[in-house]
């Protein structure tokens, strides 16, 4: 499974891949990005760690849903 980050630049937001060095998408505003983020992650596992204006991480997502390993029974 492939780590994101979706983090505030100076232009708007971007989703990085952990360890690239340029940006996979960017984007204006967040939402935008997250909207942007589900269309690119389409077909992969990924787990994206959306942080927020201030660096510290807001919420952690899986795409696609059904592979988030918390949703698992047992």
């Amino acid at each position: 499974m492939d780590n994101y980050h979706i983090s505030a630049t100076d232009k708007g937001w971007e989703l990085r891949k952990e360890g690239a060095s340029r940006a996979s998408k960017q984007a204006a505003t967040k939402d935008e990005l997250l909207r942007d983020t589900a269309m690119f992650l389409d077909g992969n596992t990924a787990s994206v760690k959306i942080h927020k204006k201030d660096g510290t991480i807001q919420e952690e997502r899986t795409y696609p849903r059904k592979a988030d390993p918390r949703k698992s029974q047992g």
